[in-house]
């Protein structure tokens, strides 16, 4: 992601690659997709299912865990066969949403624009579902997205590439106004006796047997900014990673105040009167105890909002005076000191030399 994306073939692949995201399963998140199976064809079509595949689906699906794509297909191919509903996926794909993925579908949905949603959503996707891929493309001022499964021409795998539609469709539609509809959508699964009820769904014409499932759309659509942005929290992906390989260690004392002093940078505000008390200590004993450690309240508060800063600074676009009141600090020229101080560069300097271009567009096949 180190160069600038023009109008000709951009692609973007899950960072797995490159050996940035722990080594898992492949897995899938359709969220909320069995809650809707109990709602929809009853109790037994949902105990079938999960007896189909060993696993409660709903209980892991409730605890934010990861679903290997086999069992999710295995799933869908149980219900199917169960409720009688060879349409299962067309029923499924309204309901699925990147809002429903957890912290990793808030980070997508947090970008500037739609053009920075798909680069996050692409270069991000490991930490959502292992194996995939994502391809945005621009020819003609054509857009198309594209999604290519780990799990294709699996038995069930015709409703997860409907999931995958309507999931690919909520992102979009985020960023985009009422009423909006894609051009095409093409799915990478054979074609059925009928288009009509998947035209219905997709309200635009589908095309089958594609090398994924892709949607297409107008590519001067991707600069759009969402008009509900102002109001959410800054996410990076390191946020995600925190929140999906590395919980907090309380292995130590030390280790506790630094995880309070995180939650606090995180809220915006750091106290040590606040520490103290989530501790149910005094401060003078809470300094006490930290000296012992050879470490000082203020120097791991430094270290962390230093370390908070350089993650919003590389990883997203919001400004300087934005990111010194999201750190807590009472002027952004105070923001500015202390984090030259630490790091030997000002904010803007740190910046330029590390961000990746987030906003910087696709180019044609």
């Amino acid at each position: 992601m180190n160069s600038v994306l023009r109008p000709s073939a951009f692609e973007v692949r899950s960072p797995a690659a490159g050996g940035d995201v722990p080594p898992m399963t492949s897995a899938t998140a359709m969220a909320g997709v069995p809650a809707f199976v109990r709602e929809t064809f009853g109790y037994n079509a949902l105990k079938r299912a999960n007896e189909a595949t060993m696993l409660d689906i709903e209980m892991i699906d409730t605890l934010d865990c990861f679903i290997p794509q086999v069992t999710m297909t295995t799933f869908l191919d149980a219900v199917e066969r169960s409720a009688g509903e060879p349409n299962l996926g067309l029923l499924i794909a309204p309901q699925v949403s990147v809002s429903n993925f957890g912290l990793w579908g808030e980070y997508v949905l947090a970008a500037d624009t739609l053009r920075t949603a798909i680069v996050r959503c692409a270069s991000s996707l490991d930490y959502n579902c292992t194996g995939d891929h994502i391809v945005l493309s621009v020819n003609d001022r054509k857009a198309r997205l594209r999604y290519v499964s780990a799990v294709r021409g699996r038995p069930g795998y015709t409703h997860l590439a409907c999931g995958v539609a309507g999931a690919m469709l909520s992102l979009l539609r985020s960023f985009l106004p009422s009423g909006w509809k894609p051009r095409m959508v093409e799915l990478d699964i054979p074609r059925p006796p009928s288009s009509t009820p998947f035209e219905d769904t997709f309200s635009c014409p589908v095309t089958f047997d594609a090398v994924g499932v892709s949607i297409l759309f107008d590519a001067r659509l991707l600069d759009r900014r969402a008009a509900w942005h102002s109001p959410v929290r800054l996410l990076t992906l390191e946020d995600v990673a925190r929140g999906r390989f590395a919980p907090a260690k309380l292995d130590t004392f030390l280790d506790v105040v630094v995880a309070q002093i995180w939650a606090q940078v995180l809220a915006g505000a750091v106290s040590v009167d606040s520490t103290a008390r989530a501790l149910d200590m005094s401060v003078r004993s809470l300094q006490r105890e930290l000296n012992r450690e050879g470490a000082s309240f203020r120097a791991l508060t430094n270290a962390v909002r230093v370390q908070r800063a350089k993650e919003l600074l590389k990883g997203t676009g919001a400004s300087i005076i934005d990111i010194s009141t999201a750190l807590g600090y009472t002027a952004p020229a105070n923001f500015a000191r202390a984090f030259q101080r630490e790091i030997g560069l000002n904010p803007s300097q740190y910046r330029q030399r590390t961000s990746w271009p987030a906003s910087a567009g696709p180019h044609d096949d």
